[in-house]
């Protein structure tokens, strides 16, 4: 039986990919690993960033380090290579990490550094969108199953 595709945050499948070398490991991540062949990609290192690596939020349409260096173009470059391995995979389904800069669906971080979340999407969120793709977080997959 095929199980159709499902592109998830690499760190939400137990991988150590995040800003501080940690992962987010989903809870249902074996039930997901059931019902769909998983597609993890983790777009901050697709574009070329290091783990671990200083955090990074959005303030005024870029993308800044805790130390204010710009990092727009590695979360761009990530998002344009993980939304490639995406449609290489056929998925048109995703699961993301909340609030990232990159994977954030709804609500991202404010650009304070302050924990304070404000509407809006991660880089790599509306590229999915920009592509049609439907979005879930963990606070919503249990939708998927």
């Amino acid at each position: 039986m095929n199980k159709p595709p499902l592109l998830i945050s690499a760190c939400l499948a137990g991988i150590r990919c995040r800003y501080n070398g940690s992962s987010v490991p989903f809870p249902l991540l074996e039930a997901l690993e059931q019902a769909y062949s998983l597609v993890a990609v983790c777009p901050e290192q697709l574009g070329g960033l290091i783990t671990p690596r200083s955090a990074s939020e959005r303030v005024n349409g870029r993308i800044l380090t805790k130390e204010g260096e710009d990092v727009t173009h590695f979360f761009e470059a990530g998002a344009q290579e993980a939304l490639c391995i995406a449609l290489n995979h056929h998925c048109t389904t995703a699961l993301l990490m909340e609030r990232s800069p990159s994977c954030g669906v709804g609500f991202i971080y404010d650009g304070t550094f302050s924990s304070t979340l404000t509407e809006g999407n991660g880089v790599f969120a509306a590229l999915l969108i920009s592509h049609s793709f439907t979005l879930y977080t963990p606070t919503s997959a249990g939708l998927l199953l």
